[in-house]
């Protein structure tokens, strides 16, 4: 079994969310960007997404960027934390997926 994590699993949310923020993006791209990414699936108000980015910030899996020329609009982007952080989510849900496959009898090579 992998070594232990207490990250514990990512929600879609902060996972859509971490993945939006390779490129620096401001709070309302992000918005948009996981609405469009999830297909409609995952729609984030502005409550709950400031309240994730907030707590990813504290947790060092993202940043803030400086803004340019007095620019309201705060910038995030991911650190090398975060995209560990969704790197191990992935493998954890390629884990999931194969699993599943394999006792529903998904994969042909494996009978």
């Amino acid at each position: 079994m992998p070594e232990s994590n207490d990250r514990g699993a990512l929600t879609e949310a902060v996972y859509y969310i971490l993945l939006s923020l390779i490129e620096p993006m401001h709070g309302y791209g992000v918005m948009q960007y996981v609405k469009d990414i999830s297909h409609d699936r995952v729609n984030l108000g502005p409550g709950t997404l400031y309240g994730a980015l907030n707590t990813l910030v504290e947790k060092k899996w993202i940043k803030t960027l400086p803004s340019e020329d007095n620019d309201r609009k705060k910038q995030y982007q991911i650190t090398p934390l975060g995209r560990s952080v969704v790197q191990s989510e992935l493998e954890r849900l390629k884990e999931l997926h194969n699993t599943g496959l394999n006792i529903l009898g998904g994969t042909p090579h494996d009978h």
